[in-house]
């Protein structure tokens, strides 16, 4: 099921149906048509698992699916901006362009971005819009960050004698391209069972703070990047997603708690911390959000 409430700035809730109805504040947190765009962008419970919400972890997908939860407004604006660059693009896709198209087989859906002569005169491209960060953007393409020596040491101090280091970007990184290369290869796989062929596959990415400095430390320095994704295995891909498939379907049929995220679809718990919209029907996350109190709490006593 969607979010069913709303996160006030106080830390209150209210349900959406009601927010929209009146703020029971004084002044709205958001004019009333950004929060009626937050509210339509939560509501997309589809009948079917999506490409998209079996490539997340299966705990999250089936909380999100099963239980009622309550978001902040502002915590969903960027994804906004993400279907903003979508309605863009797609009011601009005059000749052999595909958009915005929705596809189904037995498994799963997905909606893909462009399709067609997106890049140059081969009609065989697919394409998929992002907004991200300047710090998903680094890893996405395998830069990262190594200390050096300087060739100097420390002539006085604790460090005396010790080599001094300084911080250099490397560009020969692994790149954090898994969930991205299985989104595409999904919509490829749909696209060429309806008879469409698939030649190449690219990422736009635009960083949406490109222009801060904190961009160009971590080496960003464009606003848009195209990044190629190479092709997964059909037969890899079809096991993948009757495996999600069957686990999400078997814990909803049963109403069972599937087991905890993987530690890769967790971000390392940062996920479960922060910014998983079910979190507070996650036992595993608010485990997590309990121990990260009490460790506030102990140092706080012994300030």
């Amino acid at each position: 099921m969607p979010a069913t409430k709303f996160i006030c700035p106080d830390g209150q809730r209210i349900d959406i149906e009601e927010c929209m109805r009146g703020c029971p504040q004084v002044q709205r947190c958001m004019f009333l048509p950004t929060l009626r765009a937050v509210a339509n962008s939560l509501d997309r419970n589809f009948s079917e698992p999506t490409v998209t919400e079996l490539i997340a972890g299966t705990r999250e997908t089936f909380l999100k699916k099963t239980t009622d939860y309550a978001v902040d407004p502002a915590s969903v604006l960027y994804a906004l901006h993400g279907q903003a660059v979508h309605s863009i693009n797609e009011g601009h896709t005059q000749g052999a362009i595909l958009s915005e198209e929705r596809l189904r087989d037995e498994i799963t859906s997905g909606q893909f971005d462009l399709y067609g002569k997106i890049l140059d005169a081969d009609e065989g491209v697919l394409g998929d819009l992002k907004v991200t960060s300047s710090f998903k953007l680094m890893r996405t393409l395998g830069i990262y960050k190594q200390k050096v020596p300087t060739g100097e040491v420390y002539k006085t101090g604790l460090k005396k004698g010790q080599p001094k280091l300084k911080t250099e970007l490397r560009f020969d990184g692994v790149r954090d391209l898994l969930d991205c290369a299985i989104q595409l290869n999904a919509y490829r796989m749909l696209l060429e069972r309806t008879g469409f062929k698939v030649s190449r596959m690219y990422v736009q990415a635009i960083c949406r703070d490109a222009s801060l400095r904190i961009a160009a430390e971590r080496g960003i320095d464009k606003p848009v990047y195209i990044i190629s994704i190479n092709k997964i295995s059909d037969h890899w891909l079809q096991r993948y997603f009757q495996h999600k498939a069957k686990a999400l379907r078997d814990a909803i049929s049963t109403n069972t708690l599937p087991p905890v995220c993987y530690f890769r679809d967790r971000w390392h718990d940062k996920k479960c911390l922060g910014y998983c919209a079910a979190r507070e029907n996650c036992p595993y996350a608010q485990k997590l959000n309990d121990m990260k109190e009490e460790s506030y709490d102990e140092l706080q006593l012994s300030a």
